[in-house]
């Protein structure tokens, strides 16, 4: 009998330390899993933070089509989302002096006295062209257009498409008795800065009465509010013509024609063409402000023009100061690439030097 209580107590001995050997492992693996699900924890909030990072944007209807597809590939890429209202440049202008958005976009570029007043700075993205479009019942892609047909139509003095002066530089094609439809933007447009700057250029009619911006007091027409609504206009309405952005006329299927330019030549907008005309530009202020309309050379489209993004100099904000920076280097270094496709022009690489020079002069709130 003693023998078998020795034997039980120390099976109990054993059972108890087994017991407790196999809590102390059970208590050791929920520690590591603590471990594991916090650190988890950690990189699904660090992960959810990257990802709701927000950048906010307005402007420029003109390079709308690329615009969208870089915020689309950029969020793709980064989990960064980018906000933009395409209201025209002038709204674009506004909300930036404003500080309503992180950045601006603009076709027309700010004087140095206003980038300096609010500390300011712009840099152009690509370049793109203007077309003179219309719908002509029985008239199909290329009527020719010279300075003085557009000068006259838009001052309100040729008012019907059988015109004499029409029908002189169109000896071809059998123009309708029709009444022509003047189509402008109704907003603060870069796109009518580039169009009115090119009628100044060549106009003294014009430049005298109306002048340029990204607004004018317009002598005949009908507005529209942005590029895609001024192409809206003149696909659904007979006897109308109007200027826009070559993109947009691309994809609505358009009429559109060549226009004289400064060497004497009909020149059709086109990828090439507006890029002969940007080549022109020989001097590249510090603030880069440039406007290369009715440009020298025979392969330059004459209706053409920059956009251009606008930041402040110095970011308050930590976080949206860094991932600004981030995307628009992004912009130069792959986003350049995808001009082609959407008819823009990318910028050549001594001019994206230069850009990037001028980034470095950012500064970001610690």
């Amino acid at each position: 009998m003693g023998k078998m209580k020795k034997l039980e107590v120390k099976l109990k001995s054993r059972i108890l330390l087994l017991s407790t050997t196999a809590k102390i492992e059970l208590l050791k693996m929920k520690n590591l899993w603590t471990k594991v699900l916090f650190t988890a924890g950690l990189m699904l909030v660090s992960t959810m933070a990257f990802a709701g990072q927000t950048l906010n944007g307005a402007g420029a209807t003109f390079p709308y089509p690329l615009y969208s597809k870089w915020f689309y590939e950029y969020a793709k890429q980064t989990g960064v989302q980018i906000n933009y209202q395409a209201i025209g440049s002038g709204g674009g202008i506004q909300q930036i002096i404003a500080k309503t958005v992180d950045f601006g976009a603009s076709d027309a570029p700010l004087d140095a006295d206003t980038l300096n007043k609010y500390g300011l700075i712009q840099m152009p993205t690509v370049a793109g062209a203007v077309a003179m479009a219309y719908n002509i019942p029985g008239i199909g892609k290329g009527l020719k257009f010279t300075p003085e047909l557009i000068a006259g139509i838009y001052l309100g003095k040729i008012t019907r498409w059988d015109d004499p002066e029409i029908k002189a530089v169109n000896p071809d094609l059998k123009l309708p008795s029709l009444p022509i439809i003047v189509v402008h933007r109704s907003d603060g447009s870069g796109t009518t800065n580039i169009f009115t700057t090119y009628l100044s250029a060549v106009s003294k009619e014009w430049s005298d009465k109306v002048g340029h911006s990204t607004s004018v007091n317009w002598p005949v027409g009908i507005g529209g509010k942005g590029n895609a609504g001024v192409a809206g206009f003149i696909s659904q309405t007979k006897g109308s013509v109007g200027y826009v952005e070559l993109a947009y006329v691309l994809q609505n299927k358009m009429s559109y024609g060549p226009v004289k330019n400064e060497s004497g030549v009909f020149v059709w907008p086109t990828i090439e063409s507006a890029k002969a005309a940007a080549a022109s530009v020989r001097e590249v202020p510090a603030d880069f402000n440039i406007m290369f309309v009715n440009a020298p050379g025979k392969n330059s489209y004459p209706i053409a023009g920059f956009t251009f993004l606008i930041i402040y100099k110095h970011q308050t904000n930590p976080e949206k100061g860094k991932e600004l920076l981030k995307f628009i280097h992004w912009i130069y270094s792959k986003g350049e690439k995808m001009a082609p496709s959407l008819d823009y022009v990318p910028l050549p690489e001594g001019l994206i030097e230069k850009i990037n020079t001028q980034l470095k002069e950012v500064t970001i709130e610690p």
